[in-house]
Order: structure tokens, then C-alpha cells, then sequence
């Protein structure tokens, strides 16, 4: 998958700049093309020449050392970039990429590119957890960003924690997971040409009184995966989607609301003349009976709260489907495959899809996910852990082929 690609492979000034080293390497002998920019921090680390020895081709730490007269370097390596992998990439340079900055060789190539963008982050336990790199993170991943999530462990710094830079074996296995998803998704494009797609995401939110609510742990990253696989696939798509962790694509028609019965009238505006709804998002089973006009005060030692039942948006469509191919999904935490088929059966869904939320991997706020989807004849697929965007793409290939009368 790597032969030919060309990867900018940006190195910033963490102790984990040493397997880098070993990333650089292990990305040459699968026959990727790598150019590797340092920054000036990571040189206090390891050598420009270790680089070069390992990559076979020049390094570049200085936004002005031109070397080629007829190009300018920094935006030659962005144009001619597949992928630009930063690892490490330190809490300094996620806030760079975060809000625009350029103030060097990697920086200034970074904002140059059109290329996708992949950062395996590394630092601190205490600098990863701080609220502003996680917000930078966020930011960067509702832009489009890939993250490899850091490991956790013994730290350079004594700590034991998150904040480890993920194994350069494992990084180079996403990066191929990468570019043979892209592959996918070029053989995929009109899969879903001219098919209208609703995607229902994240969670929703049952208020108590107005500073109160019931929702749940979802966070969106599933839906909204889905939608951009539709999207790319040449499906007109609508987002319908609730509280979430992250925005949803900026080229789809996306509506936020709030409560289920918000997320039900929003999907029967387009219901009936879609082709395909899936119901990703995470909707209360149930809301307050009443909902208080001002904020509940406090009184007594206990409060009882009467919760009445929502309403349970892919059972009344399975009801009224007529020519629409609906795809449920099911958060368990135990018998996964018995919950699955039997709401498959009551809700009378095409497929269901369904996880095991307490799985490693697997939970609402992971960037991957580990799946089954089912149909009525049992098991369809078992997919092992893959990101949300893999599992989308591959959802929506299985959707597809059945909606065409070809069983995949």
C-alpha cells in the first residue's frame, strides 16, 4: 500500500523524536518516499543525518535554506506530499496547527498543504490531559485531522500514564490502513450516486428544568464518520444530530436538535423519499414525565423523578418503510449478538450493527470501533478494531451492494 507514497514525516522536539528514527525506517522498506522536516527542538534530540542516512533524501529544519532554485521548498514538499505524519507531535506544535501559526520549516509546510494530515501525539500525562491540547485536538479532528492515539505507560518524564508515543510498528499499520481505506474509497465512489441518505448521530438531551437534562456518553464520531463515507460514496446526505463531541461535516446538510421527539420530526422531513437511513445516534429510552419551567430547587433528602418513555424513532420507521433500507445500531455492554437480532426483529431493520461499548476500542468517545453487523440470517461481518472511518466505509459497501440486489 505504501509503494510510491510520498510522506512527509514531521519530527518535533519530544524524547520520543527517537522513534521517529525507527517510524522513518520501517515506512522506507514498505516503499514509501519519505522526506522527513524537523523542528529545531527535535534536533536537540537526535540528528538531521540519522534522517537522511535512513531516508535517502535531504532533511529540512530551515524555512529559508532554498536548495533547489527552481522550487520553493517548503511548498514543493506540501504539493508532493500523499500524507504529512507528525510524530511526534509535542502540545507546542498541535496548538500551531490549531490555530494557523507558521513560524517554521514544519509549521509553515503544514499550512501550505492540501494533503491529508495524520499526528500521533506525545507528551506529558498532564500536558495530554490539559484542556487546551484537548481542545487544539478537537479542533484539529473537526478540520479534518487523523489522530493516532498515544499509549499509555512509563513516561520519559517518571509518570505513568497516557502520553507515550504510539509503537512505530503500529503507526505504520495505520498509515497503511490509511491509504487502503483511500484505495476503498476511490473504488467506492458512486456506490451511492443519487441516493438520498439520512444519518441520525450523538446523543440526545431529555431536560429536567432548564439547567438540567438526561443524555448519554455518545459522541457523535460514528454518525458523523458515516455521513462523510456517504458523501464521498455521491449520496446526498442529511445529518440529523444531537449533543456531540465534535462537529459534523461541513459539506453535508446537518440539523442539530435536541430531545428524541426533536430528532423524530427532523428525520420524517426527509423520510419519505430517502434511501437509506441509518440510525447512529444514541437516543434516550426515556425522558421527565414533566419538565420543570424554572430550576428545581433543593429539598428534602431524596427526590423521586418520573421518567416516561420516548419515542423509539427506528422502531415507527421500521413500521412505515416502504422502499427505504434502514440500519439500526445497538450499544450493548453484554450478549451482544442476542440483543442485536432481537431488536433487528422488533424494529424490522435491514441490518443492525452492533458493539460492545465496554470493549477497549470500542466506546462511545474512541476514535475506533470494533463491530458486528447482522441481518436476519445471523452474522453478516464481524470487523476487528478499525477506526469509525474504516467502519463506515465498510457499513456502507455491505448497504450498497444489498440496496443494488447484490448480497456483500
Amino acid at each position: 500500500m505504501l509503494t510510491g507514497k510520498t510522506i512527509v514525516l514531521g519530527v518535533t522536539g519530544g524524547i520520543a523524536a527517537f522513534k521517529a528514527a525507527s517510524l522513518c525506517s520501517k515506512l522506507v522498506q514498505k516503499g514509501a518516499d519519505v522526506h522527513v522536516i524537523m523542528t529545531e527542538s527535535a534536533k536537540q534530540f537526535i540528528t538531521e543525518l540519522t534522517f537522511q542516512s535512513l531516508s535517502k533524501n535531504p532533511v529540512y529544519s530551515d524555512t529559508f535554506d532554498e536548495r533547489d532554485p527552481s522550487v520553493v521548498s517548503h511548498i514543493h514538499l506540501a504539493d508532493e506530499a500523499d500524507l504529512v505524519l507528525i510524530a511526534p507531535a509535542t502540545a507546542n506544535m498541535i496548538a500551531k496547527m490549531a490555530h494557523g501559526l507558521a513560524d517554521d520549516m514544519l509549521s509553515t509546510t503544514l499550512l501550505a498543504t492540501e494533503a491529508p494530515v495524520m499526528i500521533a501525539p506525545a507528551m506529558n500525562v498532564h500536558m495530554y490531559a490539559h484542556p487546551a491540547v484537548q481542545a487544539n485536538m478537537r479542533l484539529l479532528e473537526s478540520r479534518g485531522v487523523m489522530m493516532i492515539e498515544p499509549g499509555e505507560g512509563l513516561l520519559a518524564c517518571g509518570y505513568v500514564g497516557k502520553g507515550r508515543l504510539e509503537e512505530p510498528e503500529t503507526i505504520v499499520q495505520v498509515v497503511e490502513r490509511f491509504f487502503a481505506a483511500r484505495n476503498e474509497s476511490v473504488q467506492g465512489q458512486g456506490l451511492l450516486r443519487g441516493k438520498k441518505v439520512i444519518v441520525t448521530s450523538g446523543g440526545t438531551v431529555e431536560r429536567i428544568d432548564p439547567v438540567r437534562y438526561i443524555t448519554n456518553d455518545s459522541s457523535g464520531k460514528m454518525g458523523f464518520a458515516i455521513a462523510k463515507a456517504a458523501k464521498d460514496m455521491g449520496a446526498e446526505v442529511h445529518v440529523v444530530y444531537g449533543h456531540t463531541d465534535v462537529e459534523p461535516p461541513s459539506d453535508v446538510d446537518a440539523v442539530k436538535v435536541q430531545s428524541a421527539e426533536d430528532m423524530y420530526r427532523a428525520v420524517l422531513e426527509h423520510w419519505e423519499d430517502s434511501d437509506l437511513v441509518i440510525k447512529a445516534a444514541a437516543v434516550a429510552d426515556y425522558r421527565p414525565k414533566v419538565t420543570a419551567a424554572s430550576k428545581m430547587k433543593k429539598s428534602g433528602d431524596t427526590m423521586t423523578l418520573e421518567l416516561v418513555k420516548t419515542v423509539d424513532i427506528l422502531e415507527e420507521l421500521g413500521k412505515t418503510k416502504t422502499k427505504q433500507f434502514l440500519i439500526g445500531f445497538a450499544a450493548e455492554t453484554n450478549d451482544v449478538e442476542k440483543y442485536a437480532q432481537d431488536k433487528l426483529k422488533r424494529k424490522n431493520a435491514d441490518l443492525i450493527v452492533a458493539n460492545d461499548v465496554t470493549a477497549e476500542g470500542a466506546g462511545f468517545r474512541s476514535d475506533t470501533n470494533i463491530v458486528q453487523v447482522y441481518d436476519a440470517g445471523g452474522l453478516v461481518e464481524q470487523m476487528p478494531v478499525m477506526t469509525k472511518d474504516e467502519v463506515a466505509r465498510r457499513l456502507l459497501t455491505i448497504a450498497a451492494a444489498r440496496m443494488n440486489g447484490a448480497l456483500s
